[in-house]
């Protein structure tokens, strides 16, 4: 069972808005057996959307569509489904009443909707009406020439309970879909293509229904292993006793046997153990702490840390010593030992993490171009300082930092595992 899906708006085109909705979409129709085809962004004109409409129906089994059906001008998707469909717009008394009830329960019962709101409850004439209970906008169910197209709001929001509440569920009735499963081993520190060859014979030997793909982000590398079937029982059995011997081939790269950050591999593990973590940020200014605390339960582990710019604040918070920083300079192997050793005694934390280095774009020097980057981290018993030489793009050192500061402390916590 094949989809494509549409995503109608200016705004996604000109990259004033990131289209977060497609990967959502995607995720929910890959977990039910629904493979997605191909992805489609067009702009809010009339041919453009028809175009795509008519290519995906070639295509695929299933048209997923988001975005403009509000109540403006420029909203347009649904007077082009109904040219598509060679129907008319009729008043859906459902989709009107949900629209009255929002106004009200949102402006006050006396509340009188314009016209303009009342043509939200306009739908064509050939389409199942899917209520939003998180908008004014109905989706819109169709099944033509043997193709289901369903039609949703753009606002992520809304398409999320959506889809998740009345079209998942109605695609699961409406048809018969195979089993998938899937398992993911996050790795750190080693790159796609030593990985590649390091498990080459594992990857050749894998049946034809179970597929491998190596999904690389900033120091880490997802191992997904997919297998479609119809017997769920045996198709997980096989796909562990592949990821089993990955898992042991690729050793201490390993951080985790599921689909989860490398900060929540960590986080989960130093809970198990009730081992605490503190942080001495310079060049992250805060970053890794925010990876940390965005995650539910992370005050468990995480007792708090400290963002030091400034030399007084490296001296003052973490005690490093006024000669270090001036006779070795902020970014130093000399600096961020005093700074991660600082931190664990000062927030008296099992475990600790420091960084200082040049993020850029200006500030460097030919000793210590931009990108310059050193590491720290330790516990009681062991002190582990590296440097690292990133790029000249901030974001990126920021980011490729934290990943390299995340994998020193995984390292470290496998190092006194036992």
């Amino acid at each position: 069972m094949l989809a494509e899906i549409i995503t109608i708006g200016d705004e996604i085109l000109i990259g004033q808005i990131v289209d977060t909705n497609s990967a959502f979409i995607a995720q929910k129709l890959n977990a039910i057996g629904i493979r997605v085809k191909q992805i489609s962004s067009v702009s809010d004109d009339k041919q453009h959307i028809l175009n795509a409409l008519f290519e995906a129906h070639q295509r695929a089994d299933i048209i997923l569509i988001t975005g403009g059906l509000g109540p403006t001008k420029d909203d347009i998707t649904k007077k082009t489904l109904a040219e598509y469909f060679s129907v008319g717009l009729v008043e859906n008394q459902e989709a009107l009443q949900n629209v009255e009830n929002i106004f009200k329960r949102l402006r006050g019962p006396s509340t009188q909707l314009l016209d303009v709101n009342k043509q939200q409850a306009l739908v064509p004439e050939n389409c199942e009406v899917i209520l939003n209970a998180n908008g004014t906008a109905p989706g819109m169910w169709f099944n033509y020439l043997g193709k289901i197209y369903m039609s949703m709001p753009g606002v992520p929001h809304e398409m999320m309970y959506m889809m998740e509440d009345s079209v998942i569920p109605k695609l699961k009735a409406t048809f018969k879909l195979p089993i998938i499963i899937h398992k993911t081993i996050l790795t750190v520190g080693e790159g796609e293509s030593y990985l590649a060859e390091k498990i080459a014979d594992i990857e050749d030997s894998l049946p034809s229904y179970i597929k491998l793909a190596y999904l690389p982000k900033l120091g880490q590398v997802r191992l997904r292993l997919s297998g479609y079937g119809e017997d769920e029982v045996s198709l997980k059995k096989e796909i562990e006793l592949f990821a089993g011997k990955i898992v042991e081939r690729v050793g201490r790269s390993v951080v985790a046997e599921e689909d989860i950050a490398l900060e929540k591999a960590i986080l989960n593990y130093m809970a198990e153990k009730e081992l605490t973590l503190s942080t001495a940020e310079s060049c992250t200014g805060g970053y890794i702490a925010h990876l940390i605390t965005q995650h539910p339960g992370s005050s468990k582990v995480f007792f708090g840390g400290a963002v030091s710019y400034s030399y007084e604040l490296k001296e003052s918070i973490l005690g490093v010593k006024n000669e270090t920083l001036w006779q070795y300079g902020a970014v130093s192997r000399e600096t961020v030992t005093e700074m991660v050793e600082g931190a664990l005694l000062n927030f008296k934390s099992d475990y600790a993490i420091a960084v200082t280095g040049i993020a850029g774009p200006d500030g460097g020097t030919p000793e210590k171009p931009v990108g310059t980057v050193w590491i720290g981290v330790a516990n009681s018993e062991k002190t582990i300082a590296k440097k690292f030489q990133f790029g000249n793009k901030r974001l990126q050192n920021i980011e490729r930092t934290a990943i390299a500061a995340l994998n020193m402390l995984h390292l470290l916590l496998e190092e006194f595992k036992n």
